[in-house]
């Protein structure tokens, strides 16, 4: 049996995150209008955003454990480009990140512990389950 380990990383979440369109039951209204942090110029404009970093997130929740929503800011962030000085990481915006745990958990794919966020055994072989189709293609 493959599993996510055994698979590239890009496509896994690419092929997840189709496959949660039909488990996650829509994304927020909001997600045309802000952007995904403060380094940001612009909002995403990939139309499928919301479900691509869902399926990173279960991903990472997958590969590395607990994790709390602050370690996951600081993952998905990125420099920001200032005129004068050097440039300094900042951390991504919390609420798209919140918000698609929130929605991961209502799939119950991910449950909130004492350390945070973890993978559920449905999680676990929900990913296995796309990992091992990527592996026969």
């Amino acid at each position: 049996m493959t599993n996510v380990y055994e698979v590239d990383a890009s496509e896994l979440v690419r092929a997840t995150a189709a496959k949660l369109k039909g488990v996650i039951k829509q994304q927020p209204g909001y997600m045309y209008y802000v952007k995904s942090g403060a380094s940001k110029e612009r909002p995403p404009q990939d139309p499928d955003f919301w479900y691509v970093r869902s399926a990173s997130l279960l991903r990472y929740i997958y590969t590395s454990g607990p994790v709390g929503v602050s370690r996951l800011k600081a993952k998905y962030g990125s420099r920001k480009e200032h005129e004068v000085h050097r440039k300094h990481h900042v951390d991504a915006g919390g609420s798209i990140i919140t918000d698609s745990l929130n929605a991961l958990e209502q799939a119950s794919l991910v449950k909130k512990t004492k350390k945070g966020r973890e993978i559920t055994p449905k999680g676990r072989s929900f990913l296995d389950k796309v990992g091992g189709e990527l592996s026969k293609k």
